[in-house]
């Protein structure tokens, strides 16, 4: 079958511990097409990111940085009371961390992303977008993953920046198209034929059901797989193949 549309895959890497984490974050680069690596904030170390940057270029996978609020203690998913002088500080130097060690490994980082709960916050808070859409300009990342429809896509294009609306497969939306917080049970989805079932519908039919049971309209060009959710390289796999036999390419 030719391929009449095509999607982004991407995954969140370098999250997991040790060499079991590695090899993980290994499985899911086989399948995804860009990968968001974890570069300190919340979870990464010079190691962590040498190993995921060198293993996402093998695998022919683009690279980006996924920087957070300050916070490896909770992982990032909880609102820092940061000053944005000091956050604007901290998201640099993480970023900057991730670009000193890709051009030490012959690599390159492509674009940026912002983890957890930076991520819902800066998708609602002007304020918060316009810091990551400057942290692209400062850097010289001129690509900004977020939610469609967001703060941060006005941010991205206000600065001239290349913004990809990005969907989950893996996670529940609420009515407002934010996600569940995962406090929610069933917050977080790890069967694959969910996973697959609302890639498919966020690709083909640009729109996604709701937690209480309703259709919000959500166009995205990339679908992220988190790497830290149980089975996610197997699931991934499966995610990709279901997109394929639909005649859904998948490419960056």
């Amino acid at each position: 079958m030719t391929p009449t549309r095509s999607i982004c895959l991407n995954a969140d890497i370098g999250e997991l511990p040790g060499d079991d984490g590695r090899a993980i974050d290994g499985e899911i680069l086989e399948v995804v097409t860009r990968c968001n690596i974890a570069c300190g904030g919340h979870a990464g170390d010079e190691t962590s990111m040498s190993h995921a940057l060198r293993m996402a270029a093998e695998a022919r996978v683009l690279a980006g940085a996924h920087p957070s609020y300050p916070d490896r203690e909770g992982f990032g998913r909880t609102t820092n009371p940061v000053s944005l002088t000091d956050l604007a500080t901290s998201l640099e130097a993480q970023v900057r961390d991730l670009i000193a060690i890709a051009e030490r490994t012959g690599t390159h980082v492509s674009h940026i992303k912002p983890h957890g709960a930076l991520y819902n916050d800066a998708a609602r808070d002007g304020h918060l977008a316009g810091l990551m859409a400057d942290l692209c300009q400062q850097t010289g990342i001129l690509t900004l993953l977020g939610p469609p429809a967001s703060e941060l896509e006005a941010a991205a294009r206000k600065a001239g920046v290349a913004f990809l609306a990005e969907g989950f497969a893996d996670r529940s939306y609420e009515e407002d198209a934010s996600l569940t917080a995962r406090s929610v049970p069933g917050s977080v989805f790890e069967d694959h034929a969910l996973q697959c079932a609302q890639a498919l519908s966020l690709v083909l039919d640009r729109r996604v059901r709701t937690r209480m049971g309703g259709w919000i309209e959500l166009g995205v060009q990339t679908i992220c797989l988190h790497g830290d959710t149980p089975g996610a390289a197997r699931n991934a796999a499966l995610l990709r193949a279901a997109l394929e036999r639909k005649g859904i390419a998948v490419r960056p």
